[in-house]
């Protein structure tokens, strides 16, 4: 026979050999965990044994069967008692009985700083030996073995189960489950998103084990299927007992724009925003808060849809009931103002009572664009009670109301016939607006601000800023209005004009504007005269009115004058015809000295004038010349002929020449 150490021959040939060779029984080496599979002992056979080492035999069993006596007979996969010996930086060291220790890493305690040593604990053994031939061990499989039936028949009849948020990772938080961890995805925390999962670490809430892997050992539970249930059977019972009118308290769930989500013990209502407050609000969250719990009324509910209406400010009293007695017509009453529009402004009477000052009723004299340039939102203000109308939920205010009227008294300040002075506050083509005082103006109408010429527009006379004297002409209290007048506060110069200037005198005029049926000119002291287009030369008319463009001068007599109409007509024509009277005067004046005239003197002056009278041809155009006859004399004529006149607007009229 071969000989063998008994140390390098394997357990099984070993047992194979004691089975052989030895009849007897022998005692047991090792003993097998309480759950692996019964194994036969094996029988140890002795060889290479000289007689005289045979009396040691006895003594080399009792020895073994101590070494196996101190180490218990282990497997990977199963759920050993081991001590706690060392706590390392990233290790914990375990003697579960094995010929080397196991080691647990330190991320599977959940509070290494309570690790002791020498406390005993259940691990999970994963492998016999890693590469520094440490026994590999887990302690979180170990715990999720134990309870694993516990959590299985719990997900199997979907019961309800008790967990603590230990912290909170990507995704969701950690919860502890019977002692093992278990994931809480964040959509599966509450109803409605959590703003801060951190809140919740700590606290203890029910759950429900949605899904299960035991080989990667994960576990998902969820809080919102059991929030879910219990508002689904708080729902189905609220159902069945809301009716309209009834008072319930609820919790505030949400807010939006247009009102706010309130939730009454399983179903929500809405709680729009015209029924939160009587009052006037510019947003939901001015009145609730998410989280408040609040009381409101049942106003509608449609049980097939399940949709609830609710209202705030019907648990407190309608404001408008009564309001006459409390606001009673011109009396003065405080308020804020809450807001601005292009027509008004809203004051706030009381909560829940708002009444509308107009534009117009905002001043007495100020012509106001826009309120917001008297009144600005949050003034305290006094105003008038003008109407009430409590079926449509409306109060009428005003602001001047709570001053005097200054047009009641305007007549004392401004008596008709006085003269102030004012500013131009503005022009038209009217006229000109002139303030007397802050807010109040007066017109100078165009056909009052000149004695003589005729306005086209007020800037032809005044300009804005401008400083001036007038003269109160009317008084229009109910239109409030003030009629003022700017060349009253001159003397007319038309009373006087007729001594002035008589008929047929000569006067020098300038053209200023050509018309259709003749043309205006001015002749100085801003008097203005008409020339009709009968009473000018042909040789001036032609080419277009070349000699009656404006800023020519022209050699005029007055042939009518009428004050009263306040006109007066000119004509070219009548001063070159009393030129000639003139020199007829002259030369007989010259030549007698009666002031009788022969006819020999008649044929020398003839002669003498047409002598004048080519030489201004000479000087004129060809064409422009006219026939004239060298036999004819020339004298006074012979009869006064009729003037057709016309204004520079083409109203015609007939005179007589001077």
């Amino acid at each position: 026979m071969e000989e063998r150490n008994l140390g390098e021959m394997p357990e099984e040939n070993v047992a194979s050999a004691t089975e052989d060779s030895s009849p007897s029984p022998q005692p047991a080496v090792s003993t097998a965990a309480s759950d692996a599979p019964a194994r036969k002992e094996p029988v140890i056979r002795f060889v290479n044994v000289d007689d005289e080492e045979d009396g040691d035999k006895q003594h080399v069993i009792d020895l073994l069967a101590m070494y196996e006596e101190s180490m218990q007979e282990i497997a990977e996969g199963q759920i050993v008692r081991g001590t706690i010996l060392k706590v390392g930086e990233n290790e914990v060291l375990v003697d579960v009985g094995f010929k080397s220790e196991g080691v647990i890493s330190l991320a599977e305690f959940p509070e290494p700083v309570n690790i002791t040593v020498g406390e005993e604990l259940d691990v999970y053994l994963e492998r016999l030996e890693n590469q520094d031939g440490l026994v590999v061990l887990s302690k979180q499989r170990a715990d999720f073995l134990k309870v694993w039936s516990q959590i299985k028949d719990a997900y199997d009849a979907g019961e309800v189960v008790e967990g603590t948020v230990q912290r909170r990772i990507k995704g969701g938080l950690v919860v502890d489950l019977f002692g093992v961890e278990a994931f809480l995805p964040g959509s599966q925390v509450a109803l409605r998103q959590v703003p801060n999962l951190d809140d919740l670490i700590g606290d203890v809430f029910p759950f429900k084990i949605i899904k299960l892997n035991k080989r990667r050992r994960n576990i998902v539970v969820s809080r919102r299927v059991v929030l879910e249930e219990e508002r689904n059977k708080k729902k189905a019972s609220l159902i069945q007992e809301l009716e309209r009118g009834q008072i319930r308290e609820g919790q505030v769930k949400n807010i939006t724009d247009f009102g706010a989500f309130v939730d009454l013990g399983g179903i929500d209502g809405l709680l729009h925003i015209t029924d939160m407050s009587w009052g006037r609000i510019g947003h939901p969250s001015e009145v609730v808060s998410i989280g408040e719990t609040i009381q409101v009324k049942v106003l509608e509910f449609d049980k097939e849809r399940e949709r609830i209406s609710l209202g705030l400010k019907q648990m407190t009293p309608y404001p408008w009931e009564n309001v006459e007695d409390r606001y009673p017509v011109n009396e003065k009453v405080d308020g804020r103002v809450v807001s601005i529009t292009d027509y008004g402004a809203f004051i706030e009477l009381e909560k829940g009572i708002e009444g509308l000052i107009h534009v117009s009723e905002m001043s007495w004299t100020k012509h106001i664009r826009h309120p917001s340039k008297i009144l600005t939102v949050g003034d305290q203000i006094v105003a008038m009670v003008l109407r009430v109308d409590r079926e449509n939920e409306k109060i009428s205010l005003g602001l001047k109301q709570t001053e005097p009227d200054p047009w009641l008294t305007i007549d004392e300040r401004y008596p008709v016939g006085s003269r102030f002075t004012g500013k131009v506050r503005n022009l038209t083509n009217f006229g000109a607006f002139v303030e007397l005082e802050e807010g109040i103006d007066g017109l100078v109408h165009i056909s009052d601000m000149s004695w003589t010429k005729r306005i086209k527009h007020a800037n032809e006379v005044v300009k804005k800023g401008e400083d001036v004297e007038v003269m109160v002409l009317n008084i229009d209290k109910e239109n409030r209005r003030i009629s003022l007048g700017l060349k009253q506060v001159q003397n007319d110069p038309w009373e006087t004009l007729a001594h002035q200037l008589p008929e047929g005198t000569a006067v020098e005029g300038v053209v200023t504007k050509v018309v259709e049926r003749g043309v205006v000119v001015n002749i100085g002291d801003d008097l203005e005269g008409f020339v009709p287009l009968n009473q000018v030369p042909e040789e001036m008319t032609r080419n277009n009115n070349a000699g009656l463009q404006p800023d020519a001068k022209l050699q005029l007599r007055v042939v009518r004058l009428d004050p009263q109409n306040r006109r007066i007509v000119l004509s070219v024509k009548a001063f070159f015809e009393g030129e000639e009277k003139s020199e007829v005067s002259e030369y007989r004046s010259r030549s007698t000295g009666s002031g009788r005239i022969s006819l020999a003197d008649m044929v020398d002056l003839s002669q003498a004038k047409n002598a004048t009278l080519e030489e201004s041809e000479s000087m004129e155009p060809e064409e422009a010349q006219t026939d004239k006859s060298e036999d004819t004399p020339k004298a006074a004529p012979a009869a006064p002929e009729e003037v057709e006149t016309t204004d520079e607007d083409g109203n015609g009229e007939s005179g007589d020449s001077a």
